[in-house]
């Protein structure tokens, strides 16, 4: 599989990832971590403003494909492998993950970081070395 680089339109993700995530910490006070926000949603002992937050971010990363498609003409090209089994481990795996190490990718690598957390400095290396030796064994070992 082959994904085309865009520069442009990856800078424009990362400024408005980056420009939310400033904007939900200034105005609430959270961190822009998805999973958090998701299990916010489902949470027995969420206040009504924290559940109200977090349906709204939820529903803007749901939203924007459709807004993609309104504004370009086009759906986003993205691959998803057809393999139920392999797509349930894989979710499990990244659930395991974002509750053993107290966050998800975006709530380390974006907020974490920029916040200086040692904590999310070593989950992001650690998500980050684990992502570049899978797509390597996956690409040139397996050849998948």
């Amino acid at each position: 599989m082959e994904t085309e680089f865009t520069p442009w339109l990856s800078l424009g993700g990362g400024a408005l990832i980056g420009a939310s995530a400033v904007l939900l910490m200034a105005t609430n006070g959270r961190i822009a971590g998805i999973s958090g926000l998701t299990s916010r949603l489902f949470a027995r002992d969420s206040d009504g403003e924290a559940r109200g937050v977090s349906f709204f971010f939820v529903l803007g990363l749901l939203l924007a494909a459709p807004l993609w498609l309104i504004t370009s003409g086009g759906w986003p090209q993205q691959w998803v492998p057809s393999n139920p089994v392999l797509m349930a481990v894989a979710g499990l795996l990244v659930g395991f993950g974002a509750t053993y190490g107290n966050g998800c990718t975006s709530g380390h690598g974006v907020c974490g970081i920029s916040r200086g957390s040692a904590r999310s400095i070593v989950a992001t290396v650690t998500f980050m070395a684990t992502a570049f030796v899978t797509v390597f064994v996956m690409r040139h070992v397996i050849g998948g």
